[in-house]
């Protein structure tokens, strides 16, 4: 594990731990957040440890070919019963995300820094957001850093039924017609993988955001 000093520097992702821990400390500046990203490397940590910066061994990734939309999603989509817009609402979407409730956690891992981070990260054109409406309510989402060819995301919320698999499913489409190559999805989520997301390994995706 390598201890991050105030030079801009990771060490290469495969140092990474098994558990995938590759660097502690930094900060979160707009410059080392991007480094991080653009080398398959991102900050996740509680509010009281240290800066924790992950390569997992395993990258959970959206191929758009494999996107799963199932019978019951395709008709809601076509029934219009959500309204999608894009990187309208970004402060709101990471707001919700690090306030909802989620099942077996007693907390959140976005800390008022990295809210502020991310925010910056929005500001200059990095950080990105997906909004979710039913009727004129915020009713899922979810935002994630745009690297210009592959999208990772960081996190999602649904205050309504179906509402984050609308945001992930209108983000992939819209990548997809982009020429993106992946969807990032960070680590192994079921909810994902109910989408069409899966693993592979860390070298595969290495490859893939770097090259």
């Amino acid at each position: 594990m390598y201890f991050l000093s105030r030079e801009l520097y990771f060490p290469p992702a495969q140092h990474a731990s098994p558990e995938g821990i590759l660097a502690v400390g930094g900060d979160l500046s707009p410059e080392r957040l991007m480094l991080a990203y653009r080398n398959g490397i991102f900050p996740w940590f509680d509010d009281d440890d240290p800066i924790l910066w992950w390569s997992p061994p395993e990258r959970m990734v959206l191929f758009f070919g494999e996107l799963k939309v199932s019978k019951s999603m395709r008709n809601i989509i076509n029934r219009g019963t959500f309204r999608v817009t894009f990187n309208t609402a970004f402060k709101a979407v990471i707001e919700q995300c690090s306030s909802i409730k989620r099942q077996g956690q007693a907390g959140t891992w976005i800390t008022a820094e990295m809210k502020e981070a991310y925010i910056k990260l929005h500001e200059l054109g990095h950080a990105k957001s997906v909004e979710v409406w039913l009727g004129d309510e915020l009713a899922g989402g979810l935002y994630g850093i745009d690297l210009g060819h592959v999208f990772c995301g960081e996190s999602m919320f649904s205050k309504v039924a179906n509402a984050s698999k609308m945001a992930f499913i209108a983000l992939a489409k819209k990548l997809e017609a982009e020429n993106y190559r992946i969807l990032d999805c960070q680590v192994h989520n079921p909810h994902l993988e109910s989408l069409g997301a899966r693993e592979i390994s860390r070298e595969a995706f290495l490859k893939i955001i770097i090259n």
